[in-house]
């Protein structure tokens, strides 16, 4: 087994047993078991196992913005609302595509650093280039309210989905349509972005 396909075993490994334990820390012997290898390649591919919650963390957080980012650029995604309802939609597919992934973002995505700036960096930039073009009526100071009230609109809707509440579809079509209508945009026009059909590029994701 190389290098690469043991770390990516014991990080997949990680991600679920934070995700179904709610805990920061795992023992080692436990975590060689739930990825299948001998505790000697835990040691071997991790020099600092107590740090491997934010290696995760850190990681899944890199790859979800390169995973949104990558899908609007295929979709040729340039309307700012278009994007926001993309992107929300494509946050609760994901969560429901991988439930241990979805588990990890909505127990520890709030208390993280690394998870936060998921919330705070290219989605905020976003919300701010809608609002330099009109599309948004929200003031300046409240970008970080928008941020909080988009993030627990996403994991809320995520922890629905995991708990078989609701589809996928259904209630990323929802949090999609109240936050683009929280923002300012016309009732109307909020359910017909949240409720348009994926670009082929999804295919991709």
């Amino acid at each position: 087994m190389s290098a690469t396909s043991a770390q990516q075993r014991i990080h997949r490994a990680a991600l679920q047993l934070f995700a179904e334990r709610g805990v920061m820390q795992l023992n080692v012997s436990e975590l060689a078991e739930a990825a299948g290898v001998a505790r000697g390649t835990i040691y071997n591919n991790l020099k600092e196992p107590e740090a491997l919650f934010e290696r995760v963390a850190v990681e899944l957080a890199f790859e979800m913005d390169q995973r949104v980012q990558e899908f609007f650029a295929l979709a040729a995604l340039e309307d700012p609302a278009a994007r926001l309802a993309s992107g929300i939609r494509l946050w609760i597919r994901h969560a429901h595509i991988d439930p241990h992934w979805g588990r990890f973002i909505a127990r520890f995505s709030f208390s993280n650093a690394a998870l936060q700036a998921m919330w705070n960096g290219p989605p905020l930039a976003d919300v701010k280039k809608g609002m330099d073009v009109g599309r948004y009526a929200v003031r300046q100071e409240q970008l970080s309210a928008v941020a909080a009230m988009a993030a627990g609109t996403v994991i809320g809707s995520i922890v629905l989905v995991l708990e078989g509440h609701r589809t996928w579809r259904d209630a990323g079509t929802d949090a999609a349509e109240l936050v683009l209508a929280a923002l300012g945009v016309p009732r109307e026009e909020a359910r017909a972005l949240a409720t348009a059909e994926f670009p082929s590029a999804i295919n991709a994701f």
